[in-house]
């Protein structure tokens, strides 16, 4: 993987872990376009989730910091609390398919462009659903529940799927649950800071312990780690607003789109 390779790929992982049309898709159909694969992707796959990762603390710090705060300086049971109770229940369907599922995940990733295209398709009814019962509703929406924690958590286990979007999945779940436009999106992405950073950290464990070997350069690396991060920040803050302004519709016709290109792609 050269620097300009790297390059392309870190914009493309920033930009789609916040918007809704798959970010593991969309990295699966980079690296057809651009001809990388191999061992190095595991590290660089690596680097990028920890750019993004850095991104939503640095766009939701404020969120993050409150949090932290009412969670860890006092003992009484608080709104922070029960928040953070909220994002360990959202862990719950994501955690039981890390830990006995893994493999079985993983036997779906660099197996072409079909199965991409078909998740991102239903990727866009999902968005497309969300928003027409968004608009039928007249009220305002609730915050994010129990068990509106666990269906959104279920669909982020759902999303390990290549071309199924996480943001997009959890964020159309929320609004299907009647959860208010203003909460899903940073519900959606708060939850996914501890599943991500513990990914990045057992990949990271394999390639220290030499499970996995990786011949990927320092500049590639640095390159790839900017451009996600970079562009991680901008998408981020552009999401949320999105989903306030319920525009998800545009979303939901470019995964058409990008689907449909890529099943053609896949059987021709």
């Amino acid at each position: 993987m050269n620097w300009l390779q790297a390059l392309l790929l870190g914009i493309i992982q920033g930009l789609t872990e916040f918007l809704p049309v798959s970010s593991s898709g969309h990295l699966e159909i980079g690296h057809a376009l651009l001809g990388t694969s191999g061992e190095e992707n595991l590290t660089f796959a690596v680097i990028v989730h920890a750019a993004t990762v850095l991104s939503t603390l640095v766009v939701l710090w404020n969120e993050v910091a409150q949090l932290f705060r009412g969670t860890f300086t006092t003992f009484r049971w608080n709104e922070e609390k029960n928040y953070v109770a909220k994002i360990l229940v959202s862990m719950i369907p994501v955690f039981i398919v890390g830990m006995f599922f893994k493999d079985e995940v993983e036997t779906f990733f660099g197996n072409g462009l079909l199965l991409v295209g078909i998740c991102l398709l239903v990727t866009a009814a999902l968005l497309a659903l969300s928003e027409w019962l968004q608009n039928r509703r007249q009220a305002a929406g609730h915050e994010v529940g129990y068990k509106d924690a666990i269906l959104i958590g279920i669909a982020q286990a759902c999303a390990v799927l290549p071309g199924l979007s996480r943001s997009g999945s959890t964020i159309a779940t929320g609004l299907l649950c009647g959860v208010k436009k203003e909460s899903v999106a940073q519900f959606s992405f708060l939850m996914v800071l501890i599943p991500i950073m513990g990914e990045a950290l057992l990949d990271g464990l394999k390639l220290i312990q030499g499970e996995v070997t990786s011949e990927l350069e320092l500049v590639p690396a640095l390159v790839g780690f900017v451009a996600a991060f970079a562009t991680g920040c901008f998408a981020c803050r552009f999401m949320i607003e999105i989903v306030r302004r319920q525009r998800l519709v545009w979303f939901a016709l470019y995964c058409v789109v990008v689907g449909s290109i890529a099943i053609i792609a896949s059987v021709c």
